[in-house]
């Protein structure tokens, strides 16, 4: 249930993304819940094999080349969504970071109270 509500969230965060950033594209709803979870399954998937395969220029970047693993996770998801779309590399960049600070606000309403 966690996760529905979870992709939800997250559809809605990337329609709102689309409608301020001009370069990012979504045609509607249905679109952004399949951006939604082709997201999660891209960052559950493909991110972890990038991240071991550029160990070494991430720790030469002490973590910066993090975000660019998140931009082009976020351009393959505009390859494989038709009702999706992102301009270029600095769109997907901000777009990414937009979305990964916007999912952590609204993640955390979230959290449930811990039991004592």
């Amino acid at each position: 249930m966690k996760l529905l509500i979870r992709l939800l969230i997250t559809a809605a965060i990337v329609m709102l993304l689309a409608h301020f950033l001009t370069g990012v594209a979504v045609t509607g709803y249905t679109s952004a819940l399949i951006v939604a979870a082709v997201l999660a399954f891209l960052n559950a998937i493909v991110r972890p094999i990038l991240i071991i395969l550029t160990i070494p220029i991430t720790i030469l970047t002490l973590g910066l080349f993090l975000f660019v693993i998140n931009a082009c996770i976020v351009l393959l998801a505009d390859r494989f969504i038709d009702g999706f779309g992102v301009d270029g590399f600095w769109t997907a960049l901000l777009f990414s970071i937009l979305l990964s600070i916007s999912q952590s606000i609204a993640y955390s309403f979230l959290k449930e109270e811990k039991k004592k």
